[in-house]
């Protein structure tokens, strides 16, 4: 359905740098022409926005339901790895999302996740090889390869990671990078393998170093990871090579703001209104070849209508000429599909949690707020007779991981940072093998919330002294099949609850589901064991 017609307003044309008065005449979803007024009105017509890197599954919503929120907030496009869905699911996974994304006119561009599982030091639901990633990329409906997360492989020429490449390159496909913190030959190495993004940066210097390679940065702005004010001076210096990207963004801040709280943040730090935008549309569509309109004749009618520059207000949001959203309001319809899983645990007992005493000294996860990386640190060991056991005092709490896909002994660990002063939280949102990952005050607590997750096979849970919760993620483990609206108002409140345990974490359900994320320094936990992310191994819990 096309809402064919005239749009007036003042027309930014990101190609030629201009602003000026104008008419768009739309007809069959493209711009016939485009034509230059005296007395157009005073609001701004410019193009669609685009997350240049997201994980769909990370908003707990299926794409169609994603869509419907990102309208409001004047997103027409998302460059997505399905790698979430894929390390429960592997291609059927990958295939549910891109039929949900077709069920809309949001324009999803998926890509082929590149390593599925991670690493080999964790257990997945499904493994991606070099053939299956040659057959993705031969689908037209995958428009690159996703996050080259095993760096090591890279620079070390793995013979898997150097096939997985190599199909990209054969496929005329772009790769995504993912080195947080790689610098040096090291990173010399990793770009001129061909990885041409990288949204991990987190230090201007590292950014500024891997430009100089080539590569291409993503200004990141998530629920969990938040590096925007470190990086955008970034903008004026090479406005050409950055691009905006949220990675992560939970239901709740979904319903908030998207692409536009970078493009209106940005605006008002002074920075070019032309550059910032072109960092949020032109540049992404330029690098992954992307089929989205930038208001140039014959283009796709893409395009949102925003008051001004100050406030960002979008006012309307047309894809493909259809207006998909007005003042705030979606005019997506609800689309509710298949549910698809793959969750075979069951449950656990508290003494399944129990550590026995090995020594005085433990090797502790420290938890930073607004980081996926993590310290490790070491703290005296916490003892109730002859088991180590959580400090809340101390903010010391053990955490487990939990495999979801065998019944196995859990993984268990000690964590700070998360601030808990009763009960558990846990997630079967746990990148990226998506186990079950839990962290509390006692054994009775987290295995109660644990248990919550497996009786409704996925979600994300709270267990108090005298009240418990779930979010239910039936789809994967990983989304809801209910309203966007609906689960942002339960994950807030379960949210709060997490926070009324004594969390101080901005997002502790993100950052938790963090916790298992190996690729990313520098101590983290998986259902095999601690792990020590800087040399790449296992390492022992007691110190000494």
């Amino acid at each position: 359905m096309h809402d064919d017609g005239d749009f007036s307003g003042q027309i930014v044309d990101i190609v030629s740098g201009r602003i000026f008065g104008g008419t768009l005449k739309v007809c069959d979803g493209r711009i016939k022409k485009i034509e230059e007024t005296t007395n157009a009105p005073s609001h701004y017509i410019l193009p669609g926005l685009i997350d240049a890197h997201i994980h769909i599954e990370s908003s707990m919503l299926t794409p169609a339901e994603f869509a419907r929120i990102a309208v409001t907030h004047g997103t027409v496009a998302t460059v997505s790895d399905p790698h979430e869905i894929a390390n429960v699911l592997g291609m059927a996974g990958i295939q549910y999302m891109i039929d949900s994304g077709n069920q809309t006119p949001f324009k999803f561009y998926f890509g082929a996740s590149s390593c599925v599982p991670a690493t080999g030091f964790e257990t997945s639901g499904a493994k991606l090889g070099p053939e299956e990633i040659n057959l993705l990329l031969g689908k037209d409906e995958i428009h690159y390869l996703s996050e080259m997360m095993n760096y090591p492989g890279v620079i070390f020429k793995d013979p898997d990671v150097l096939k997985k490449l190599e199909a990209a390159r054969k496929a005329g496909k772009p790769v995504d990078g993912h080195a947080p913190g790689l610098m040096g030959e090291d990173a010399r190495k990793y770009v001129s393998a061909g990885i041409s993004t990288d949204h991990e940066c987190y230090m201007i210097e590292e950014a500024r170093e891997k430009i100089s390679y080539g590569m291409k940065v993503l200004i990141r702005e998530g629920s969990a990871a938040k590096n925007f004010e470190e990086l955008i001076p970034l903008l004026q210096e090479f406005p050409e090579m950055i691009m905006f990207c949220s990675d992560d963004r939970h239901p709740n801040d979904l319903v908030k703001e998207h692409i536009n709280s970078h493009v209106k943040k940005a605006i008002k730090k002074g920075f070019d209104p032309i550059s910032v935008l072109r960092a949020a549309t032109l540049n992404p569509i330029k690098h992954y070849k992307l089929d989205v309109g930038i208001l140039q004749q014959e283009d796709p009618a893409d395009f949102i209508i925003v008051d001004n520059f100050r406030d960002f207000n979008i006012l309307q949001t047309y894809i493909n000429g259809e207006k998909v959203a007005e003042n705030g309001l979606s005019l997506l319809p609800r689309i509710t599909g298949d549910i698809v899983n793959y969750f075979k645990r069951e449950k656990i007992k508290p003494e399944d949690l129990a550590i026995e005493n090995n020594g005085t000294e433990i090797n502790v996860i420290e938890a930073l707020d607004g980081q996926l990386i993590t310290n490790s640190i070491i703290s005296k060991a916490r003892y109730a007779g002859n088991f180590v056991v959580s400090d809340p005092e101390k903010d010391i709490l053990k955490i487990a991981v939990i495999n979801r896909y065998q019944n196995t002994k859990p993984a268990i660990g000690f964590i700070k940072g998360f601030g808990l002063k009763e009960g558990a939280i846990a997630s079967s949102v746990a990148h990226d093998s998506h186990n079950i990952v839990v962290a509390g005050c006692n054994d009775e607590a987290m295995a109660e919330a644990a248990n919550l997750i497996v009786d409704h096979k996925g979600g994300i849970s709270a267990v108090g002294s005298n009240s418990k919760t779930i979010v239910p993620l039936p789809v994967a483990g990983l989304m809801s099949m209910e309203d966007g609206y609906k689960v942002a108002q339960e994950y807030e409140k379960i949210d709060r609850f997490a926070k009324s345990l004594g969390s101080k974490l901005h997002a502790p359900y993100m950052t938790l589901s963090f916790m298992a994320l190996l690729v990313i320094p520098q101590l983290k936990l998986s259902d095999e064991g601690l792990f020590d992310g800087k040399n790449f191994q296992f390492t022992n819990l007691f110190e000494n």
